[in-house]
């Protein structure tokens, strides 16, 4: 009986150590997560946007305004692009104005009083009031549809060679757009002459200017006596290069901004009396098109299709991968 009893013991002892490790095993195929090591928080895309504020000089009251990167890039895009535009097109505007003014900031003297003005020297900016005052009941309509799409683009940033690009546009082209070195005499790999087809359907495509003769002697500094158009030269997307009156030589950009000229893509006519400019298109022609980017929009193009239209050989990242502000 001993003995029987000595074998259940050990046979009890046996069964005490072994179950356990069955009850336990089953589990040893899904493996614990350990604890995840220490280590710093990294910099979050809205961490990164929201140390930029911008520095806006107000011109009709000599002040500034200091705004968060993408509450700025919202106005600026309610200011300068049509809010009927599609919203492909105001995409492409946004990714444009937000692009424009961190490269602006990154060539800012960190110290510096404001980083861009609110007229067409830099981009056009309205505030929020002045925007109630512009749509008047359509502003809640337009401002939610231009959020939306500031929103679709925020943190994006238009590089080349890892930098913010001078990310210009304008208006209305004139067919074509113009590369950067024939409007600013420095060349710019991303900006370079494309086709614009789409601008035609623009209101502002073709205009008329009409001067007297003493207008043009006051304004180009001539004999009022003489008015004689001789050499014309043209860039390579038909705009005025140079021109010689009365023996005289300008660029096609001296005329358009002493004139006042929409553009620098002219035709000139004379009567009696006066001297007739014609032109084709509207703003300077560098960069992207805005009446182009409504109209690629209206044909299905995406706003990145058409910030890599307008804009050669870019690329379109998040702004943590980029360096910009310090």
């Amino acid at each position: 009986m001993q003995k029987q009893n000595m074998i259940l013991a050990m046979i009890l002892l046996s069964v005490m150590i072994v179950l356990p490790t069955m009850i336990v095993l089953p589990f040893h195929d899904t493996p614990t997560q350990a604890a995840p090591p220490t280590q710093d928080v990294p910099t979050t895309q809205d961490d990164t946007e929201s140390n930029v504020v911008v520095k806006v000089k107000r011109t009709q009251t000599d002040t500034i305004d200091r705004l968060p990167l993408e509450d700025y890039v919202t106005q600026v895009v309610a200011s300068e692009i049509p809010a009927e535009f599609e919203p492909e097109a105001l995409k492409a505007q946004a990714l444009a104005a937000r692009t424009y003014i961190l490269n602006t900031i990154a060539h800012t003297e960190q110290d510096a009083a404001f980083h861009v003005k609110d007229t067409v020297d830099d981009q056009v900016f309205h505030s929020e009031e002045e925007l109630r005052d512009m749509w008047g009941v359509k502003y809640s309509d337009y401002m939610n549809k231009i959020e939306t799409a500031v929103k679709a683009t925020e943190g994006e940033v238009i590089t080349y060679d890892g930098e913010p690009i001078t990310a210009a546009f304008f208006s209305t082209s004139n067919g074509y757009t113009e590369n950067a070195e024939d409007y600013w005499q420095n060349e710019i790999p991303y900006l370079k002459s494309v086709s614009s087809p789409w601008d035609q359907a623009s209101p502002a495509f073709t205009d008329q200017e009409i001067f007297t003769y003493d207008d043009i002697s006051n304004l180009l500094n001539l004999d009022s006596s003489l008015f004689k158009v001789e050499d014309i030269s043209r860039t390579e997307s038909g705009r005025v290069a140079s021109i010689t009156i009365n023996h005289q030589s300008y660029t096609g950009r001296e005329i358009r901004e002493q004139l006042g000229l929409r553009s620098n893509d002219f035709t000139i006519e004379t009567t009696g009396e006066h001297v007739i400019f014609t032109t084709n298109g509207y703003g300077h022609g560098v960069g992207m098109s805005q009446y182009g980017a409504n109209g690629m929009a209206k044909e299905g193009y995406t706003y990145s299709d058409i910030i890599n239209h307008y804009y050669q050989n870019v690329t379109i990242e998040p702004l943590t991968q980029v360096e910009t502000v310090s």
